[in-house]
């Protein structure tokens, strides 16, 4: 499916990122990692790499745009090309409407939705010239159903299917899909430091499918968004939430 592609993966230290780039290795795509965590990010390039895949270690703060071109550049210098580019990285603090911040505002901002777009600028213009590219964006259920306790974290999710609609529309006659995945409550590391357990029964009470989504589900999502299954798609979001919100 995802065989010889090139892909980048933000945030790919753990859950999510680090589930998506050991899954498209799997399918025998060359990946780079990007993740602020320096000693999670190498041991998971290195753990594909020893598996017989291919792939490149970056650290850095997705914040940081220098830092995030060297990255993107250092792939294509070595793969001649970027076919697919999952942004993935975010993070998701809570806290009351009333007691937000502005800096914890303007740092949702920045991460979440600022870095996505510029990372996704970046590589689309080494899309736009071989021609062809698939993007994924990573938003969250929350953006249907909002979430207490989290409205600076909704309204950053929000602006990633926003941004990623625009894209489609703009992208597109340069043969560039790109679409979003807006997954619901996901087991994760991060997770399980902010969700009790009691919080996670009610999740699975919540949904049509009774159990607890893992983030291997969705970087199978992301697979298929990333390989020629989905050529006809392009600006849609997917949610990927056990039968939570169905719309």
């Amino acid at each position: 499916m995802l065989q010889d592609k090139v892909a980048i993966i933000t945030g790919a230290a753990a859950g999510i990122g680090e589930a998506t780039a050991l899954y498209f290795a799997e399918l025998g795509a060359k990946v780079t990692v990007i993740d602020r965590d320096a000693e999670r990010t190498q041991a998971v390039a290195s753990r594909i790499n020893g598996a017989g895949g291919e792939a490149l270690a970056f650290h850095g703060d997705i914040r940081d745009r220098a830092a995030m071109a060297a990255a993107i550049e250092a792939t294509v210098e070595r793969h001649s090309r970027i076919d697919v580019l999952i942004n993935n990285a975010g993070i998701y603090p809570r806290c009351a409407f009333l007691d937000v911040t502005e800096g914890q505002w303007d740092e949702m901002q920045d991460i979440n939705l600022k870095s996505t777009f510029y990372i996704a600028q970046q590589v689309a213009r080494h899309m736009v010239r071989q021609g062809h590219g698939k993007i994924v964006n990573i938003s969250s259920v929350t953006f249907f159903m909002g979430a207490k306790l989290l409205s600076h974290y909704v309204a950053s999710k929000g602006g990633v299917v926003g941004l990623t609609r625009v894209m489609a529309k703009e992208l597109g006659e340069h043969n560039i899909h790109v679409n979003c995945i807006t997954p619901g409550a996901i087991q994760t590391e991060s997770e399980k430091q902010v969700v009790t357990e009691q919080q996670s029964q009610e999740f699975i009470e919540l949904q049509a499918l009774k159990r607890r989504l893992k983030p291997v589900e969705i970087a199978k999502v992301c697979a298929f968004l990333s390989s020629s299954l989905s050529d006809a798609m392009t600006g849609q979001t997917l949610n990927v939430d056990a039968g939570w919100i169905l719309y």
